[in-house]
């Protein structure tokens, strides 16, 4: 499996890749220019939008529009472009960070702090209302996933150098159980994606990979890439048959020239329809 470029660029962290089913495009975000990318790997179309704050994450609408996950909340783009917050909460020193949308169309969104204090984020829930409920007190939230059968709630916070899971209880998680743990030496799990076979792609911030946790925790395969902060990962493509992976430069003395571009591994596996906010 050998990564390719889909999109070069010099994102400082770019984060977040979503497949939009509806407009056939990849959403990506580079957090830190606080700018919301998409991509059309058909015709090779891309747009930027810029937005007010540091964006961690942007999500499809059911409408057409976007949800984002910014420094002072949860805000939404509507299909005319027009702004307005569902879940203003701002916190000095606090951003919104990774993201992800559940079957039942909520939002689960993490955030940290800038100086990726002990216990300065969460990860909250926000329904299509914009009711926001908080599920946990975390350090750095990051990857968030769902198996297929959307019984089993997947959740990284990095510093701890887990992969979670557990059952979803309404607004609440319950049940929280370690599937896997990434070695010192091989980098911090950060994003991550599930696949049709229920398997975790998680990338590695600072370890310079992808890999491939089965169901019950079992590493099946590692991917080395080219650059050494890749942060997430998702499928999308004509059939859901590629992994597209974003990756960043901040922080690095001599980057990777690739370092904050858009990577593709065509044909890695197969993926699953994401869910459209439902707000």
């Amino acid at each position: 499996m050998r990564a390719e470029v889909a999109t070069r660029a010099h994102a400082r962290l770019g984060e977040g890749p979503t497949w939009d089913g509806a407009a056939q495009r990849l959403i990506w975000v580079d957090i830190l220019a606080s700018r919301v990318h998409t991509y059309d790997p058909a015709g090779g179309h891309r747009t930027v939008l810029a937005t007010e704050q540091h964006v961690g994450a942007a999500k499809p609408c059911a409408d057409g529009g976007l949800v984002v996950n910014l420094r002072d909340g949860i805000g939404r783009y509507g299909p005319d472009g027009a702004f307005s917050w569902l879940h203003h909460d701002p916190v000095p020193g606090r951003r919104g960070n990774d993201a992800a949308v559940a079957p039942d169309g909520a939002l689960w969104a993490g955030s940290m702090r800038y100086d990726e204090a002990p216990e300065g984020g969460t990860l909250i829930r926000v329904a299509p209302d914009g009711t926001a409920t908080r599920a946990l007190t975390v350090a750095v939230g990051n990857g968030t996933g769902w198996s297929p059968d959307g019984r089993t709630m997947y959740y990284i916070d990095s510093p701890t150098r887990r992969v979670d899971r557990f059952r979803v209880d309404g607004e609440r998680v319950v049940d929280r159980r370690t599937l896997a743990t990434i070695e010192p030496g091989a980098g911090l799990p950060d994003g991550l994606t599930v696949d049709a076979d229920g398997c975790l792609w998680v990338a590695l911030w600072d370890g310079g990979a992808l890999r491939r946790y089965t169901p019950t925790g079992v590493l099946d395969r590692t991917v080395e890439l080219p650059v050494q902060r890749p942060t997430a990962c998702a499928f999308g493509g004509p059939g859901l048959r590629d992994l597209y992976v974003t990756t960043a430069r901040t922080g690095l003395d001599r980057p990777h020239p690739l370092s904050g571009s858009l990577l593709v591994l065509p044909g890695a596996g197969q993926g699953l329809p994401s869910t459209a906010f439902g707000g």
